[in-house]
């Protein structure tokens, strides 16, 4: 029997389109800019050890259970918070299941406005224009105003309202087999192009030389798993709404796995073909989320062929900034469809035109900085561990356990599972929380 969401949107036709759909949704700009950065920042190689670590552990208990939950109940987070309530004889699941989703629809807000940005610059690359303007100018351009970049940031919300109002498989499956390796092999040619620069080596030193004595400092491993967590989109939410459209025959740990294993793929790829190119041009690493917009696209301008390289990042970034917006605007439409009783066509339009109209007034780059800052050191860790709580605690291994056994033909999970859950995993999601509220900047 074909498994249907409460909503009716379907599911996923294909392992390798869920798949790539929720690695589109755990690749978005902290691969491209945060991990190639703090990897040289907090021991080149040696951070590798425990972000690698933190990864293994999130993508096998993190990623399953929400997948997990998501599949069992059909729903999104305010639904499944819901059931997992009830099961306890409890109300208030819905309340703290809008957390979460609350989280989703705030980053999406800001990362509307940043997508437009990547759109504008990627026009930028294809006309030279990019190429011939200061970079500190072309982004004051579009970042520096109220309303300085509303026709792109219009843009990329029509755009992801128009694949998810086409729906699971001929929407957002689809588009993320096209976007996804796509992006993989952009970046895979800027990196190749850029092992060829002339200092390229310092670069390659930076992120790969280890410094062991960072091992023993707990900042690194507080970031590391920060990095982890967040990259691989963990939040209590998106990957609860694709997993309510994962078919009961799928074997869902694997593909855990395998998502967690491509997305660090992709900020691996992302490392190697950004820092060797900031290096190669004695430019700053560390340059934050502006390193998109002003150190990368000085690195074009001096590069040989730079505008056809830069029209290949920037088209390469779109790609991921799309997928991702589509997994938080698909989990505020499904909660539109089910809570609201609106045909998908119009919770789509509705929750991209709230996504635009709360965006328009956030347009100006430091408000925007604010904002994401409010929701992404706050918001979102709560809602992750609120999240990790109702999976493992509320709704419980047991019901957990039954669900992702479906699909593996007999396979057991290992008897580390249940501990590392349930004692393990919502204890760092705790400490995610902690550490988002007490370090300046968050972790994430």
């Amino acid at each position: 029997m074909k498994h249907q969401t409460s909503s009716g949107n379907g599911t996923f036709t294909t392992k390798l389109g869920f798949v790539l759909a929720a690695v589109g949704s755990a690749v978005g700009m902290g691969n491209i800019w945060m991990f190639p950065y703090r990897t040289g920042q907090y021991g080149g190689a040696a951070f590798l050890i425990p972000y690698l670590l933190f990864v293994a552990l999130f993508g096998y208990v993190g990623l399953s259970g929400e997948f997990a939950l998501g599949r069992l109940t059909g729903t999104g987070p305010i639904g499944s918070y819901e059931y997992a309530m009830r099961t306890r004889g409890k109300r208030g699941g819905a309340l703290l299941g809008s957390i979460p989703l609350f989280g989703s629809l705030g980053i999406a807000i800001g990362y509307a406005i940043i997508v437009g940005w990547v759109l504008r610059s990627s026009f930028g690359a294809l006309t030279g224009v990019l190429i011939h303007t200061e970079p500190e100018t072309f982004f004051t351009q579009m970042s520096g105003a109220h309303l300085s970049s509303v026709p792109w940031h219009v843009a990329v919300v029509v755009i992801t309202a128009a694949i998810l109002i086409l729906g699971v498989s001929g929407g957002i499956e689809k588009i993320n087999k096209i976007m996804m390796p796509t992006f993989f092999l952009l970046f895979l040619l800027i990196a190749v192009r850029v092992a060829f620069l002339p200092g390229a080596a310092a670069g390659y030193r930076y992120l790969l030389v280890p410094q062991w004595q960072y091992l023993l400092r707990l900042d690194t491993w507080i970031m590391a798993m920060g990095q982890a967590f967040f990259s691989l989109s963990v939040t209590g939410s998106g990957m609860i709404i694709y997993g309510s459209y994962l078919s009961k025959q799928e074997d869902i740990v694997h593909s855990s796995c395998v998502t967690a294993l491509l997305d660090t793929c992709a900020a691996m790829l992302a490392g190697f073909a950004v820092i060797p190119a900031v290096f190669a041009f004695g430019l700053d690493p560390a340059a934050g989320p502006k390193l998109l917009f002003i150190t990368l696209p000085r690195v074009f301008q001096q590069m040989p062929l730079g505008r056809l390289f830069a029209l290949f990042f920037f088209v390469s970034v779109l790609f991921a900034g799309i997928t991702s917006l589509a997994n938080m605007l698909e989990a505020v439409s499904e909660a539109a469809q089910t809570r609201l009783k609106l045909p998908r066509r119009a919770a789509v339009l509705l929750s991209g035109a709230a996504t635009l109209a709360a965006g328009l007034l956030i347009e100006y780059e430091p408000l925007m900085g604010r904002w994401m800052d409010l929701i992404t050191i706050y918001i979102v860790p709560i809602g992750a561990i609120l999240g990790a709580v109702m999976i493992y605690w509320v709704l419980g291994v047991p019901s957990i356990r039954q669900e992702l056994m479906q699909g593996r033909d007999g396979k057991p999970l290992g008897r580390a599972f249940a501990p590392l859950a349930k004692y393990v995993y919502v204890f760092l999601a705790a400490v995610v929380v902690v550490c988002s509220f007490v370090i300046p900047g968050g972790i994430g």
